[in-house]
């Protein structure tokens, strides 16, 4: 691996040596180097190429920051397939498993070919409004449907390989990936999905009726949730990975399958999901 991309949290509070470090360490080792924005002003330098274009010039991504930083990029990375090594400079890190402590070793071991890669699963969607496909899109985390007002129901209906599930009263409602499970889908008591596994999690958000529940199926599955004709003139959206969103009317319909491509994560030498879990959630401490 020569040609290396580099991103980094768009964040003041990232140390301008951190980045610098990592460009000398890779120049001496004759690396192509392809910086974002972000690490090219902290370094003083000028990025050569739109962030756009950095996978798909990449044998490899290094990103510094947090979780949210590495969904902005597994956006535009997995098209092209290039794994991404992810540094944890934020706070949980479920996906930026590697620390700066490890930093070196762990791209060492990779750039030598001897770290494992994981393909996290992703998740397609597309929202439909009168047979006619207005948006498709990947995700890696999550789909959530919701109000942008608080405290106020939304109305769903959901098939499952064109077999009726359930309807759903409720603030929203959760499509998650295995990835996914750690994040929102949590915290609405979605249970936790180990990345491996073949699944898809529905969770309600503070369903009306308490016997909807999170329901846990695979991912061989095709979902249709479509928003009924109760909410006319009320404000629903679709957000992708806590980022991107996208309105949805009366009658519009979201379809979500598993997605054809993965994205590609370097895993840290030594560590592995459990050790992960009982970090970020304080398990057995």
């Amino acid at each position: 691996m020569k040609n290396i991309g580099l991103f980094c949290k768009h964040h003041p509070s990232i140390e301008p040596k951190v980045a610098s470090d990592l460009v000398q360490w890779l120049r001496a080792r004759d690396c192509n180097l392809y910086m974002d924005q972000g690490i090219a002003e902290l370094i003083g330098e000028t990025a050569s190429c739109s962030q756009e274009e950095i996978p798909a010039r990449s044998d490899l991504l290094i990103v510094l920051g947090g979780d949210g930083t590495l969904l902005n990029v597994s956006h535009i990375a997995h098209p092209h397939g290039v794994p991404i090594l992810g540094v944890n400079l934020g706070s949980l890190g479920f996906l930026t498993e590697t620390t700066l402590e490890d930093l070196y070793p762990t791209l060492q071991s990779t750039l030598d070919g001897e770290c494992e890669i994981e393909h996290r699963m992703l998740l397609n969607a597309s929202l439909w409004r009168d047979e006619t496909k207005l948006h498709d899109f990947n995700v890696l985390n999550d789909i959530v449907i919701n109000k942008s007002a608080l405290a106020r129901i939304v109305n769903l209906t959901v098939q499952v390989d064109d077999q009726p599930m359930t309807s759903y009263r409720a603030d929203g409602l959760i499509i998650a990936t295995p990835t996914g499970s750690t994040a929102y889908s949590l915290s609405a008591g979605g249970p936790i999905i180990h990345p491996s596994m073949h699944a898809l999690v529905l969770s309600p958000i503070c369903p009306f009726t308490l016997t909807n529940r999170p329901i846990v199926i695979p991912d061989t599955s095709r979902i249709k949730v479509q928003l009924t004709k109760r909410h006319e003139d009320e404000d629903v959206g679709i957000t992708l990975d806590g980022k991107k969103g996208y309105a949805m009317k009366s009658g519009d319909i979201l379809k979500a399958e598993k997605a054809g491509v993965s994205v590609k994560l370097i895993q840290a030498p030594g560590k592995n999901y459990y050790q992960t879990l009982r970090k970020k959630l304080h398990w057995g401490h």
